[in-house]
């Protein structure tokens, strides 16, 4: 069947879809399954994504980036969704973190961060979510306060990707506690500050080889430089930024769909039941003719997300809508297509069966389905943008 089109990605794009291929197919696909096993990935995949160009494509070549644009990063997050790969935080870095520097960051940190992002000798992070505050960032207590020519910060933060890779960690914290949400700022942290140690690598139900830590703060100094912005301004600048994160998840999600439906689809061509291929019963024509409607439904609305932030017209209620049909098009999608596969489909050596489970967490972080749905609601019931 042929695939809608995707006019927006030039014949460079195309050449870049062809180098990351390769690239995912020779360094991250016959190590997967190994970094799952020790829950993440090393140091030196990094330095070669960065020595192939494959983090943070769109910062522009003063900043110490590439200088291309974000379609190239949009493509090393798709390319690894092709092959099931969950481990390396690329997109996250590139795509979450990147911003907030070179959008708000001095040009002292700037300089100290993006060259090194880019290259992958820096791996980038950020620590948003405590053990008591997860989508609530009003009510995070991690705190900072001026000393003179430096801010000192103490806190935890938890569930924090790339968290056991990190160079640096761009943190949310309290500089004014009684302003509530207004009162949050963000700071660079590179992680060899003196008061800041890592706990242990979080073992989740899936996404394994994904590096997941606790963070600790214990009189943390950074220089006032590290500030992001100003003061007190963080809040704002997070919700400015989330847009693209929902973005990137929406890409995520709708990728690995795309990935499990192929996989059942060739499955299913060559598995036979009762003198007969699976393909041939009514049920899974039906089911697969459902399924690839609705992928269709996800590429289009994806796609016109991804045109829609390249215009700078994609707001926080477009976002948490697609981040919310996308999160949950994926659940299904990766639950039918483990009923489609019988009892191969419940062995962990079936990358739909990995799938399954690397699927659950995208309902819940970047905010939750349910944030998703107060986010639309509010527009819809309220009269007023999200």
């Amino acid at each position: 069947m042929t695939p809608l089109p995707r006019d927006f990605f030039s014949e460079e794009h195309h050449a870049f879809r062809e180098q990351v291929r390769r690239f995912c197919e020779k360094e991250v696909a016959p190590f997967h399954a190994e970094w799952e096993a020790q829950h993440g990935v090393p140091l030196t995949l990094w330095r070669k994504a960065g020595e192939n160009g494959l983090l943070c494509c769109w910062v522009s070549e003063e900043d110490g980036g590439p200088g291309g644009d974000l379609l190239f990063d949009i493509i090393v997050t798709e390319e690894l969704c092709r092959i099931g790969a969950t481990g390396p935080g690329f997109n996250l870095h590139s795509c979450v973190v990147a911003p907030y520097i070179a959008h708000y960051g001095t040009a002292e940190v700037k300089r100290a961060t993006l060259p090194a992002m880019a290259s992958g000798e820096m791996v980038g992070a950020i620590a948003m979510t405590e053990p008591g505050a997860g989508s609530d960032l009003a009510n995070i207590r991690t705190r900072a306060e001026r000393a003179g020519d430096e801010w000192v910060i103490n806190g935890q933060k938890t569930f924090i990707t790339n968290g056991h890779n990190a160079g640096l960690v761009v943190v949310a914290a309290k500089t004014d506690p009684d302003k509530g949400a207004q009162g949050v700022s963000l700071f660079v942290v590179p992680t060899d500050t003196p008061g800041f140690t890592r706990g242990r690598n979080l073992h989740k139900i899936g996404q394994h080889a994904q590096d997941t830590a606790e963070l600790y703060f214990d009189n943390v100094r950074v220089p006032a430089s590290h500030l992001l912005g100003e003061v007190n301004q963080g809040f704002k600048y997070m919700m400015r930024e989330l847009p693209l994160e929902r973005l990137c998840i929406s890409i995520n999600c709708q990728a690995r769909a795309e990935s499990a439906f192929e996989w059942t689809q060739a499955y299913v061509k060559e598995r036979k039941a009762f003198g007969k291929r699976v393909a041939d019963f009514q049920n899974t024509r039906f089911k697969l003719a459902e399924l690839w409607a609705e992928l269709q439904a996800g590429r289009a609305l994806c796609d016109s997300m991804i045109q829609r932030h390249l215009a700078g017209s994609l707001d926080s209620v477009g976002a948490s809508a697609g981040k919310l049909w996308h999160s949950e098009l994926l659940a299904r999608v990766t639950d039918e297509c483990v009923q489609l596969h019988g009892g191969y489909g419940y062995m962990q050596e079936y990358p739909i069966a990995r799938a399954y489970v690397d699927a659950r967490i995208e309902r819940i972080y970047a905010g939750t389905s349910e944030i998703m749905k107060e986010i639309i609601a509010r527009a819809i019931c309220d009269d007023r943008r999200a």
